[in-house]
């Protein structure tokens, strides 16, 4: 399995018969697909509804009321449908046996219709996992519900369903769901095939305000008539699909008010050019990321990447060492950018101004900014202040020390950071720094310490000391973190807050999807140092107080 697309198009039996001739488990091609489809669920946005959230539907209890008069149902037919689209289809049709006053307003009201709540349990066990039958009482109670229900949907999760095995009926829906309108369409492919297309309809769908899409094959969009287009779609999700660049680019050009595109394990290569008046937030996780060009997004705030499957085990050579290229155009209001791996990634900015006699590429609008920098690769650490050149009103900068790999290629002392050169936005906007993960190399220590000292407005430094510094046996904490105590710091407001990390074996960026898209997060990067951590020491560099601290920890959590 050294190519992470050999699944594509490939039927399980053959796959199956190939790993048995090569020795292998086949069950572990289950496990493996299972977690993938564990992150697709977990990037599918919450249904509005749920079994859980709705009331008794019964008017017996009204009985409490003095006079026994149910004004419930006196209320007018506008706020009964609202009442009745906030609850699950299941319920939603329940109403109608209430009274002959509810009886005909189900079927005018929006529904809200999640395949999983057809389920005995209500869907309370998960999602299913691969091998597991496909609920055939399900698919059809689907079928009954969009049939009977005259529209329009308020919202339709669809995710239950093999939909290799019921392709009648999953062209079926569609058709119903684009000539009755739904709002929010969340509809995931149970593989195999991981590459099953997806019906050419849903593209004639104008309703549609979001729309997830998982494990499916984009239709050609060649062959898409031309007026097709979502005129009215807000988020869009891709999870795990098999699409062209091409593909990716018409659904953008057809979504005039998008503002949020989120592309999750990419089957295939991304690469992402960027052209929209609308488009807020671009969120990639999971990706094979190839190259990201922002051409003309002049509302774009926030572009986060987080997971990239270029490092994984899996990924095959000749992706894993081409470095991925990330190119910033016209994006005047980008304010958020991360995780970027300097060494791996080839950053270009277009905006350039000439400080002294030479030009610099910057964004100046970016104020957070995110690296995941391998403290034991020379390549990697010469690279960051390049990148930290480029953005000279940053205020905020979060650092994730990934494990130094054995084969380190080499570190490097204070003198580097010394003689490189100014950096304005350390010297001049850098307020907060955010390090996860500290081992302690001298690598790691030099770049903190030059960020102390050269740190004119810095207000608040956090280290997140990595759990193994604790393992008895070490090197101690104390030595550690003293050559970073001992610092002359240039700003003395500065608080220099320090955790042990609540995890153990981190593998890469501890990061939330869900806030990352979520405009209302200042800082998507800023998980409360990972929610639960401990205390060493807060508000004091001196050594003294410091290392009594460390001594005996205090346990205040966030």
């Amino acid at each position: 399995m050294d190519d992470p697309q050999f699944l594509v198009g490939t039927p399980r039996s053959e796959l199956l018969a190939n790993m048995e001739r090569e020795g292998r488990d086949p069950a572990t091609l289950d496990v493996g697909i299972n977690l993938v489809l564990y992150f697709v669920y977990d990037y599918l946005p919450h249904p509005p509804v749920s079994p859980g959230s709705a009331p008794t539907l019964s008017l017996a209890g009204a009985s409490w009321v003095s006079d026994g008069v149910d004004r419930i149902s006196r209320l007018p037919d506008v706020l009964l449908r609202d009442i009745i689209s906030r609850l699950p289809a299941k319920d939603a049709a329940r109403t109608a046996a209430l009274s002959s006053r509810w009886r005909p307003l189900w079927r005018s009201a929006p529904l809200a219709l999640v395949d999983s709540h057809l389920l005995p349990d209500g869907g309370a066990a998960g999602q299913f996992t691969i091998g597991a039958p496909s609920p055939r009482a399900v698919t059809d109670a689907v079928s009954r519900v969009l049939a009977a229900h005259p529209g329009p949907f308020r919202c339709v999760h669809l995710t239950r369903s093999t939909m290799e095995e019921h392709r009648g009926e999953m062209a079926r829906w569609l058709d119903i769901l684009v000539a009755k309108g739904v709002q929010e369409l969340v509809f995931v492919n149970r593989p195999w095939p991981l590459d099953l297309r997806l019906p050419a309809t849903l593209f004639s769908c104008a309703s549609l305000t979001r729309l997830y899409l998982g494990v499916w094959r984009i239709p050609d969009t060649a062959a898409v008539p031309r007026g097709a287009r979502f005129p009215n779609l807000k988020e869009l999700g891709l999870c795990m699909t098999v699409m062209e660049d091409r593909d990716l680019a018409f659904m953008l050009e057809r979504s005039p008010v998008l503002e949020s595109l989120i592309i999750m394990g990419s089957q295939t290569g991304v690469r992402l050019r960027l052209v929209s008046q609308s488009v807020r937030c671009v969120q990639l996780g999971y990706t094979y990321l190839e190259d990201i060009e922002v051409v003309d997004a002049p509302r774009l705030e926030r572009l986060f990447q987080s997971d990239n499957f270029r490092q994984s085990e899996l990924t095959d050579p000749s992706i894993k060492n081409c470095s991925s290229k990330i190119k910033i155009g016209c994006a005047p209001n980008l304010r958020v950018l991360g995780y970027i791996l300097p060494g791996e990634q080839e950053l270009g900015i277009s905006n350039t101004v000439i400080v002294a006699g030479a030009k610099e590429s910057i964004a100046p609008s970016v104020q957070i900014l995110a690296i995941e920098v391998q403290f034991g690769c020379r390549n990697s650490i010469k690279k960051v202040p390049g990148f930290l050149r480029c953005f000279p009103n940053l205020g905020t900068l979060h650092v994730q020390s990934p494990r130094i790999p054995k084969e380190s290629t080499g570190k490097v002392n204070l003198k580097f950071w010394q003689e490189g050169g100014p950096i304005k936005c350390v010297l001049q906007s850098l307020k907060k720094l955010f390090f996860y993960e500290f081992r302690g190399s001298r690598s790691e220590v030099a770049f903190l310490k030059f960020i102390a000292e050269r740190g004119r407005v810095l207000e608040q430094m956090v280290v997140v000391v990595a759990k193994e510094c604790f393992s008895p046996g070490g090197d101690g904490v104390n030595a550690k973190l003293k050559p970073l105590t001992n610092a002359k710091w240039n700003s003395k407001g500065c608080k220099l807050e320090l955790f042990k990390s609540p995890l153990t074996d981190v593998a890469g960026p501890i990061c939330s999807h869900r806030h990352a898209s979520d405009l209302g997060f200042a800082d998507p990067f800023d998980l409360k140092y990972y929610y639960k951590s401990e205390t060493i020491s807060s508000g004091a560099k001196k050594p003294a107080f410091l290392l009594e601290s460390l001594v005996s920890p205090s346990k205040n959590v966030l």
